[in-house]
């Protein structure tokens, strides 16, 4: 029997109260599907159903076939290996003992000597150089995700469940796992928001507020489904509110005809040529006809209004964020940062980068990109003063903006409208709702205290804060602006930074961000060394 997870009528609610499903109902086969929705909407509390992680609260989760489960992030101790990692630590015991002569009987009967071919075959498969007996404490994050890849690979599961499986690895690491997926042939959902690997899926599962749909085809096949449904909601909202105005403009006329027969009962009967009783009900008839007319104007506008705004909710949803800004005024000739020979580290006689050469021009667009521990971290910290050159120089003449992951320019004690107005002391109210309606922090949700913001909404209220003054800073540098937000959140980065006419510097390993905020260079670090 094929494998397949199956969800149904499934409801679930966070501690607090807040409902994340209602009767959601979805199935998965044999097939790649990458699950996407906004930040918050339940991606991750959905996986850990399927699971079992978490208990269900209402409905049913029925498995056929064996799980693999990546998650984002796991602890591990000191002294574990990769071995432990896979579960093969004995077994592996149990082949040095038998190579020495050393195995018992019972051991050699048991002992399974493709094992070390198997793993190694894995670890292959994810781009990594490690053995058992390697350490995990001493792998990098991207490194550790890369081996826990290959420990589901090694135990062949009818499904790989992966939660943004790409999050924290360099460009080789995230080739690794896409290309992967990409000739998995057993079951995967994955959780991501990183689109050249959507881009090897079979379908896409949206998550909403309102529910799931699944589009099949890649990230490209969806992104035109979608495009076709918001020119369909476009039409939908021009409709709706064309009819809107002809109900408005039909009760107007209904009223003034009625109004005009009125008149006319009201003049005859003033000439004392209709007998009493008549007039009296020719009155009634006019007032209960005014009534009828009024109560069917109000449900025709009820309902038109009704459509209208269930057409406009669906272009909220579906229209692609967009944003307009202060220019920078930065000429086209202008140093805007210069690094000559530049020689740092954090250690005395471990340089980290070494006699670093390079300068922005004007608005020039630079991607910082190289492998984890190349040097990328130290270069921004090189660039904003946080650390001074061991030998050279490192000059930036204009003023700048740096974005790291944690927004950590914004104070997570107040509201995004006190951070704008902190960052921005010029500013004046109107001025600064503006600016922040402008990054869809509107009303109210301009109130909100920063601590409470999910990623994507942390970094866009960063953005706000930053170019939405009067004057935005001519260079922003930025540490990973994607990591951990949802796709929608990344065009509206994407949308922002399009629309900025200063510098950027910007470290990414994410080459469809890069493409998507129009990169017109790249200073790329080769580990252990520095461009010439």
């Amino acid at each position: 029997m094929p494998a397949s997870i199956t969800v149904s009528n499934l409801s679930w609610s966070t501690p607090d109260g807040r409902p994340l499903f209602s009767n959601l109902d979805l199935n998965f086969g044999t097939d790649r599907a990458g699950l996407v929705g906004r930040n918050g909407v339940g991606k991750t509390t959905l996986l850990k159903l399927i699971s079992g992680e978490l208990q269900l609260q209402s409905g049913t989760i029925a498995l056929g076939g064996s799980l693999g489960v990546l998650r984002q992030s796991v602890q591990v101790e000191a002294d574990e290996t990769v071995g432990d990692l896979f579960g093969v630590t004995g077994a592996l015991a149990v082949l040095r003992r038998a190579e020495v002569g050393e195995a018992t009987v019972e051991e050699l009967a048991s002992a399974d000597w493709t094992l070390e071919a198997r793993m190694a075959s894995a670890l292959d498969r994810t781009g990594i150089d490690a053995e058992a007996g390697t350490r995990l404490a001493a792998l990098s994050g991207g490194q550790r995700t890369r081996a826990r890849l290959a420990a589901l690979i090694f135990i062949e599961p009818d499904f790989l469940i992966l939660d943004e499986p790409t999050n924290n690895l360099d460009r080789d690491g995230r080739r690794a796992v896409i290309d992967l997926l990409a000739n998995w042939r057993a079951g995967a959902i994955a959780v991501s928001h990183d689109r050249e690997l959507l881009e090897t899926m079979d379908a896409i599962v949206e998550l909403t507020t309102l529910g799931a749909t699944r589009y099949g085809g890649n990230w490209s096949q969806y992104r035109e489904r979608k495009a076709v449904e918001l020119a369909a909601a476009q039409h939908d909202l021009a409709d709706a509110e064309k009819r809107v105005a002809e109900v408005e403009r039909s009760a107007q006329a209904t009223a003034e005809r009625q109004a005009r027969r009125d008149r006319a009962g009201r003049k005859k009967a003033a000439k004392g040529d209709m007998p009493r009783i008549v007039a009296g009900a020719l009155k009634r008839r006019s007032e209960a006809t005014r009534g009828d007319n009024a109560r069917l104007a109000e449900r025709r506008r009820t309902q038109a209004l009704e459509d209208a705004a269930a057409a406009h909710e669906k272009i909220e949803i579906l229209q692609p964020f967009s944003v307009t800004l202060p220019p920078a005024g930065l000429p086209a000739n202008k140093v805007v940062l210069k690094m000559d020979s530049a020689t740092a580290g954090y250690r005395p006689a471990d340089a980290v980068l070494s006699d670093l050469s390079f300068e922005i021009v004007g608005p020039e667009r630079i991607a910082v990109t190289g492998p984890n521990g190349s040097g990328k971290t130290t270069l921004l910290a090189l660039a904003t003063g946080e650390l001074k050159p061991w030998t050279g120089t490192v000059s930036v003449m204009t003023k700048f903006a740096m974005l790291d992951q944690q927004v950590s320019l914004l104070d997570p004690s107040i509201s995004i409208r006190d951070n704008f107005l902190r960052i921005n002391p010029r500013a004046a109210e109107n001025a600064c709702r503006s600016a922040l309606a402008r990054f869809m922090f509107r009303a109210d949700a301009a109130l909100q205290i920063v601590s409470t913001l999910s990623g994507g909404q942390l970094l866009r209220a960063g953005l706000a804060c930053v170019l939405g003054g009067p004057k935005p800073p001519s260079l922003l540098i930025l540490d990973e602006p994607t990591n951990h937000l949802d796709i929608d959140s990344i065009a509206a980065v994407e949308s922002g930074l399009r629309a900025y006419d200063g510098a950027l510097l910007v470290v990414s390993h994410d080459d469809v961000f890069l493409d998507g905020i129009g990169i017109t260079r790249r200073l790329e670090l080769p580990t252990g060394h520095s461009p010439a």
